[in-house]
């Protein structure tokens, strides 16, 4: 190797070190690579610290509110201190004016995302804000608030991102319009249960969590109303994702909102059953009603018993009353409690209840059959004796 040789590479070594990447030196990259390092540590001391003092201040207060904020912007508050490392390790970079644009895009494009990710994380406390105003915001009309909000957040944030790199939004919006038309043309059931559910949470038919029976379709909890469909859990505990246009288009009885419970039976006692012994049983099942706090007066809802129809084998009594308690186990022991006691009434009265009987009666036996006569030899004759 001579020196001629030996000086080409030097050249290009101080070459490569003053302008090694994009026109860029050596030192500045590693400066720029020494400062996206520091702030990569500064965030983790940020956590630590900073982050841990607003959590010990937020729980020495007495709402709920500023926990759930700190939890949201937690995130965007992580990658505060890498947005400052990256735009301060730019700006120490001696780059040609291309790729200083190029940095500066980037940047500006940093900062969009860290704005948009925070007011889409925000969206989460602002929606249990808005539940407090429960007298004119359901949950349902919350959640999908909270839902519509994230995606126009999105999208807004990815037009504005484009618009900084000098992509067209209008365009791309205008081509999506036409493209839109004909998927519309082609979903359009999709359409139909989104509308049906904001009829339904705009009527607010139920909420979740409540105990519905959408006729002819499914019974059970709602767990969710989404955008095409609404989740129903049933007792078996079996998920039917039922679609919004069949709970719009279906009569649904949600049980939740029940003020009582109703009792309604036919209680059939035997015919023999005297006057006196059947107003004894109506007076002690209705005594027994009126005085118990587990049902509704008669001023609440309607109640009645009373002595209703000749059946074919029975004197018929309609028992009809409420329950105070809506909910179906109680339900079930005062029904049963209610069972003893007018089969306790029946009995005291001395009376039984009837069971389905048939009676026949006959005027004359049909033809016997015929008897033959038995030979002389085998008719019985005198007992002799030897």
């Amino acid at each position: 190797m001579d020196i001629a040789s030996f000086r080409d590479f030097w050249e290009l070594v101080t070459d490569v070190w003053e302008h090694g990447v994009y026109g860029a030196d050596i030192v500045h990259v590693l400066a720029a690579l020494f400062i996206i390092l520091v702030a990569l540590l500064f965030r983790n001391m940020f956590t630590r610290y900073a982050m841990g003092a607003l959590q010990r201040a937020a729980n020495r207060t007495h709402t709920e509110l500023d926990n759930a904020l700190l939890d949201a912007v937690r995130g965007p508050l992580r990658f505060l201190p890498v947005l400052l490392g990256i735009f301060f390790a730019t700006s120490v970079l001696k780059v040609d004016e291309q790729v200083a644009d190029f940095l500066y895009n980037i940047n500006r494009s940093l900062v969009v995302f860290t704005l948009f990710w925070t007011f889409h994380q925000l969206t989460g406390p602002v929606g249990a804000l808005l539940q407090r105003s429960r007298g004119f915001l359901t949950q349902p009309m919350v959640d999908w608030m909270v839902k519509i909000g994230r995606i126009l957040l999105i999208l807004v944030g990815a037009a504005t991102i484009l618009e900084l790199w000098g992509i067209a939004v209008g365009p791309i919006i205008a081509g999506l319009g036409l493209f839109g038309v004909a998927v519309a043309l082609g979903a359009q059931d999709l359409f139909k249960n989104l509308i049906a559910g904001l009829f339904v949470i705009g009527e607010r038919r139920f909420q979740v969590g409540d105990w519905v029976s959408v006729d002819g379709v499914v019974e059970g909890i709602a767990m969710e109303i989404g955008f095409r469909t609404t989740t129903v859990r049933r007792f078996d505990r079996a998920p039917v994702y039922v679609p919004n246009s069949r709970l719009a288009d279906n009569a649904v009885i949600n049980f939740s909102r029940m003020s009582h419970r109703r009792i309604s039976w036919m209680l059939g006692v035997e015919y023999r059953t005297t006057l006196e012994q059947l107003k004894q049983i109506r007076d002690g099942i209705e005594n027994y009603i009126l005085d118990n706090d587990e049902f509704a007066q008669p001023t609440e809802v309607p109640t009645f018993v009373r002595i209703d129809s000749f059946n074919n084998s029975s004197i018929d009594i309609m028992l009809y009353c409420f329950t105070n308690t809506t909910v179906w186990g109680d339900w079930l022991e005062i029904k049963e409690r209610l069972a003893y006691k007018i089969k306790e009434i029946v009995e005291d009265a001395g009376a039984g209840f009837a069971f389905p009987s048939r009676s026949l009666y006959l005027e004359s036996l049909p033809d016997a059959p015929e008897v033959f006569p038995l030979s002389p030899a085998q008719q019985p004759g005198p007992a002799t004796a030897d």
